[in-house]
């Protein structure tokens, strides 16, 4: 059974930085697709970063070039390095994992097909 824990969500300044960690339990890397989405009060859940089977990224416009999404496949681990951190950042942090049954289009914030599995989630607050 796929179970997902993230951990390492704070409390932090604007401009501070943050490291997320979602351990997977019962993934084979090859053929599971993994994300991070987040959620602020009132408002819906929204992807922020995948990294798809094969290793290649996508990011949400709104953290692209400040949010590296990155996993240990040895470790089963996902990661997600959070740098400037702003307010808007503020949120809710959940790990996802996708297992995928068809293949040849790379995983993206808007495609996703598959099985998803969700962590409970991690809370990160970034204050001004």
């Amino acid at each position: 059974q796929v179970q997902l824990v993230e951990s390492g969500g704070g409390s932090v300044q604007a401009g501070g930085s943050l490291t997320l960690s979602c351990e997977a339990s019962a993934i084979t890397a090859s053929t599971y697709c993994m994300a991070w989405f987040r959620q602020a009060p009132g408002k819906e859940r929204e992807g922020v970063a995948v990294i798809d089977n094969g290793g290649s990224t996508d990011y949400d416009d709104s953290v692209e070039g400040r949010f590296t999404i990155s996993r240990d496949n040895a470790k089963n681990t996902l990661y997600l390095q959070m740098t400037s951190l702003n307010p808007e950042d503020t949120a809710m942090y959940y790990c996802a994992a996708v297992r995928r049954f068809t293949f040849g289009r790379r995983c993206t914030i808007n495609y996703l097909p598959g099985t998803h599995y969700w962590g409970l989630g991690t809370q990160v607050t970034v204050s001004s």
